[in-house]
């Protein structure tokens, strides 16, 4: 019996081949079931992201059946997934499991999304009955792991990506960040996710200009915010303590002199600028004027650099932890050996059986009546080698524990 892990992810394969081996939510009703049938394992969860889509394991199966299995359910030709895929057994995927919920294994490293999608994939593999003792036990010491490496390390604590680095830098500068007033100029992918980077640091007044009002208007309203066109950034920036502007426009739309303008109005209050676009947005003389303070995507690359160096140094301290955990539960694993098992249910079994044998010949001893003697021995080992099954299964019912109340039923199925 074998722990398994198999997939493909953003460093084996192209968007295109991620694309073709990913899960929607209605396949995994099907393919869950599908997998254990067909490869003949017995739990299985499947994470199905962007990014990744993997297999992890129990039972009695191979690797090879298991990329036969993935090729052979989106039709994809068997080689070509081969060649793109990646499998690891036991403490390899142990591993592999913890350092992917952990976020060491994401195209940012150290992002948190990935734990939330590892936990919806197990819940509903659970959720299909198709996690057991082994998986069950491997998921939460991993959910353990993840909670761990986001506590002791930091891992996740520092900007890699220029929008949150630019919300962070934001959140520096302005100590009460939720109650500044924030304008984004362009609705593109970067503009939406400051948006949600603000909205999770608390901002609630947004103001968000575009060139098409129509893509301004998506934006706003996910955020809570207000829809504006670019021809309004005379009246809108005199408002804005912060502006973060994104565009695709070939030339500067931001002046000196707009900003100028913006600052007389706001009687000197200071002003944030950061310009993530490449070309720039905002003129570089900008800088030249006073309580105007600008910041480009080249300051904020430098400050994504250093933390990004900071998490591979905290990457290696997460990595011991996670070895660390993965050996206890491979130690864990080993105890389920079933010729460990079976000596240690027969000699269980055996010093009952003695007691019970010496506690009958000191009846006999005594005079008491050797059937009467005989009678009360086998009662009494009855009783105790029926207690603990008995109550096994009472609590395997309370808990619908089906696969448990199922190798009960094949016991008492052999016997008869």
């Amino acid at each position: 019996m074998t722990i398994f892990a198999l997939g493909v992810n953003h460093k084996t394969a192209s968007v295109a081949l991620r694309e073709q081996v990913a899960f929607s939510p209605e396949q995994l009703h099907q393919a869950l079931p599908a997998l254990r049938e067909q490869t003949g394992v017995g739990e299985a969860v499947i994470l199905s992201t962007c990014n990744r889509t993997e297999l992890y394991c129990h039972g009695a199966s191979s690797a090879d059946m298991l990329v036969g299995w993935l090729a052979g359910y989106h039709r994809i030709p068997l080689e070509q997934l081969r060649e793109h895929c990646y499998t690891y057994q036991d403490d390899q995927a142990i591993e592999h499991l913890m350092a992917v919920a952990s976020g060491l294994d994401s195209l940012v490293l150290g992002e948190p999304q990935i734990l939330g999608q590892v936990k919806q994939a197990y819940q509903f593999a659970r959720n299909q009955a198709s996690v057991g003792t082994v998986l069950e036990r491997l998921f939460q010491s991993t959910f353990r792991v993840a909670k761990t490496v986001r506590s002791e390390t930091k891992v996740g604590e520092n900007a890699v990506s220029v929008a949150f680095a630019a919300v962070n830098l934001a959140k520096q500068i302005f100590a009460e960040l939720p109650q500044s007033r924030v304008l984004l100029v362009g609705a593109g992918d970067t503009a939406e996710l400051v948006a949600q980077h603000l909205t999770e640091q608390g901002v609630k007044q947004l103001m968000v200009a575009n060139r098409t009002i129509s893509r301004a208007t998506d934006v706003a309203e996910k955020f809570n915010g207000q829809a504006h066109t670019l021809g309004e950034l005379p009246e809108l920036l005199p408002q804005a303590d912060i502006v973060i502007s994104s565009t695709a426009s070939p030339l500067p739309i931001i002046g000196k002199g707009l900003i100028e303008s913006a600052l007389k109005a706001r009687r000197r209050q200071p002003m944030l600028l950061i310009d993530l676009a490449v070309p720039r947005d905002i003129e570089e003389q900008v800088n030249d004027l006073n309580d105007a303070f600008l910041y480009t995507v080249d300051d904020l690359q430098g400050i994504i650099t250093e933390n990004l160096r900071n998490r591979e140094e905290a990457a290696a301290e997460a990595k011991v932890i996670i070895r660390e955990h993965s050996d206890a539960f491979t130690a864990w694993m080993r105890q389920l050996d079933h010729v460990d098992i079976l000596r240690d249910f027969r000699q269980a079994n055996q010093r009952m059986a003695e007691e019970q044998l010496a506690r009958a010949r000191t009846q006999l001893q005594a005079g008491k009546n050797p059937e009467d003697v005989v009678q009360e021995l086998t009662q009494r080992l009855t009783k105790q080698f029926l207690h603990q099954p008995t109550r096994m299964m009472r609590d395997a019912g309370a808990a619908g524990d089906f696969a448990t109340l199922a190798v009960f039923q094949r016991l008492i199925a052999d016997d008869e």
